[in-house]
């Protein structure tokens, strides 16, 4: 071939070698173009999707008042000894990295004297779930505790001491099932939240703090932080990133006031020391709960953040059960308490005679059946209703109540609130019971319907009568304020976002129809019950303060084995009430012996904070 030839040729085949770079090059930017500009959206999302992590920042959890601006609950700072795995990690598989940090924690529990507080298998936990968070080792260390951690570990990688709010009750113990407690765990979040990891929130388990628990939390913020292909965070992996990329601000729960007396709740709390029991007192003039005791109770503060397992094994294996809010999550047989009911429904809906009289002899025969007379054996004699309330004879009610007819009792009785939840604010509330034929009928099928000797039970507060202490403390106020049934209220407001308090009016469930002959009949023999020198409730009575009140005793368990619930009702001052409150000890001897002289104590201190009485 020519010379010539041969150079065209080469300029041919340097035409197509162009030609074909020149495609390659046009592919490459088509393709460079399609993924930087028309489908950028696409792969930033992508990105962000694998290195970006949204985690949810709780607020900061609101306080509790009591009515006088007592701190109840509270916030304090905690300095918690935390672990950062991203400066821990080890090459290889994950276990390499749990091995080295387990080692470390046994490195700090040597530094601070303290048994370590993570296992194995709690690392393991976090590794998988929330490997980008800081791990807490130790929580609330003392001051000592972090002068050591921060001379000590100065150098070390990975270590580090923060601060995060702990819950705790300035006032110990007191009101405990009021308040209830929380528990520090990873909130539940709906479907709709693309949360990807939550920090450890204060979550209500009890009481208030559970019945509000919404308010309390308050709203929750947010940060971003990037992660690596592994997981771990960026915090300290590329220059200038800190391992937060952005936040939201969280919003502060509202704060809590109460309607309860700090002062009167360690009285009525200092009254029940040393027995199973209750007691509730109310404001009769508007329903305000100013003391609601349950012993024995147990401290909060106990329970609050992590609970060592020693602490929650001995509160439940405790055969007393001092997590049980007695005032309103069980129910009683009310005994002789239950009387002024009755007279009020004889009197009012069955038209018995305010002047009638019974004898009793010491037993009431409902044909062959022998109901006795438990407060005197030897019998009472001839009494009017007065006497008979006044002696709380139980032949007179077994009369009244067979005069009056079991729905009258049951009727009047609803009306007052018994065998209803009364709406107070507080979680685990229970019914009661006032039996009627159509119950007996579902729930007692084999006995058939109701019977006579129903309701002579029934008329002195036994058989399948069942209330709480704080039904019949409302049973009280309705006595003690001449009719009106209010619904106790617990929480008198919450704290809005300017710092007023928003408040909660009182709520008037009904008014009673009560003729007012018969009420102040009743209420004058309640009187005497603690101020005629023969009343049953005799040991409550103060020189200086008129009360009246009402005992009670109410056998349960198996017959004849002398298991007793004793109680007293009260109010007082008598002409003008401002306190109306049920006490309730469980297995004690009698209402009047066992019940009244805590009661006098109770009021003593009420009425006479200057001497001390009743102060513990």
């Amino acid at each position: 071939m020519s010379a010539a030839g041969l150079w065209n040729d080469e300029v041919f085949r340097l035409r197509v070698l162009l030609a074909v770079m020149l495609l390659a090059l046009g592919a490459l930017v088509g393709r460079l173009w399609w993924m930087q500009v028309t489908n950028a959206a696409l792969f930033q999302h992508n990105l962000n999707e694998q290195s970006i992590r949204r985690v949810y920042v709780p607020g900061s959890r609101g306080q509790i008042y009591g009515r006088d601006g007592t701190l109840l609950a509270a916030n304090q700072p905690s300095y918690n000894l935390v672990l950062y795995l991203e400066e821990l990690r080890r090459p290889g598989r994950w276990q390499n990295t749990v091995t080295n940090v387990e080692a470390t924690v046994q490195k700090l529990a040597q530094l601070l004297g303290q048994p370590p507080q993570l296992k194995r298998s709690d690392i393991l936990a976090h590794v998988h779930r929330r490997l980008p968070l800081p791990l807490t080792a130790w929580r609330n260390l003392t001051s000592s505790a972090r002068a050591r951690v921060a001379e000590r570990t100065l150098g070390w990688r990975g270590v580090a001491v923060e601060v995060e709010p702990a819950r705790v009750y300035p006032e110990g113990a007191l009101a405990a099932h009021v308040l209830g407690y929380v528990k520090r765990t990873e909130p539940e979040l709906g479907e709709d939240e693309t949360f990807n990891y939550r920090e450890m929130e204060m979550l209500g388990v009890a009481g208030v703090e559970k019945r509000f628990d919404h308010a309390l939390r308050g709203a929750p913020g947010e940060k971003i932080i990037a992660v690596d292909v592994s997981g771990y965070n960026y915090r300290f992996q590329l220059p200038g990133l800190a391992g937060q990329l952005g936040h939201r601000d969280s919003v502060a729960g509202r704060d809590v006031l109460l309607s309860i007396d700090p002062r009167i709740q360690r009285l009525a709390e200092h009254a029940l020391e040393g027995v199973t029991g209750a007691a509730v007192i109310l404001d009769p003039n508007n329903g305000d709960v100013l003391a609601l005791v349950s012993q024995p109770h147990y401290d909060p503060n106990e329970l609050t953040g992590v609970i060592t397992h020693e602490t929650w094994q001995a509160l439940n294996l405790n055969p007393d059960k001092p997590l049980l809010n007695r005032a309103v999550s069980c129910l009683y047989s009310p005994g002789s308490i239950f009387k002024p009911v009755v007279a009020l429904a004889a009197l009012d809906l069955a038209q018995a005679n305010p002047n009638a009289t019974y004898n009793c002899p010491g037993h009431f025969m409902l044909g062959k059946a022998r109901f006795n007379c438990w407060e005197k054996l030897s019998g009472h004699g001839t009494l009017n209703l007065h006497d008979a309330l006044m002696y709380s004879c139980n032949v007179y009610f077994f009369n009244l109540g067979l005069r009056a007819g079991p729905d009258a009792i049951h009727d009047r009785s609803c009306e007052m609130g018994l065998g209803a939840r009364t709406g107070i604010d507080l979680e685990g509330e229970v019914s009661g019971l006032i039996p009627d034929d159509a119950w007996k009928r579902r729930a007692r099928k084999a006995e058939g319907g109701w019977r006579d000797g129903d309701t002579c039970n029934m008329s002195i507060g036994q058989g399948a009568v069942l209330v709480t202490p704080l039904q019949m403390a409302s049973v009280a106020a309705t006595l003690a304020n001449g009719g009106q049934v209010w619904q106790p209220r617990l929480v008198l407001g919450l704290r809005d976002a300017h710092g007023s308090w928003q408040r909660t009016p009182p709520k008037l469930n009904r008014a009673m129809a009560w003729d007012a002959g018969h009420l102040q009949l009743v209420r004058a023999a309640m009187r005497d019950v603690i101020n005629a020198p023969t009343g049953t409730g005799k040991h409550a009575k103060l020189p200086d303060v008129l009360i009246a009140g009402k005992t009670g005793t109410a056998e349960h368990g198996g017959k004849g084995e002398g298991h007793k619930w004793t109680w007293m009702l009260a109010f007082a001052p008598y002409e003008a009430p401002r306190y109306a409150l049920a006490i309730l000890v469980e297995e004690g001897v009698s209402g009047g012996s066992t019940v009244a002289p805590r009661l006098q104590k109770l009021m003593q201190g009420i009425f006479h904070p200057d001497t001390g009485e009743g102060e513990g």
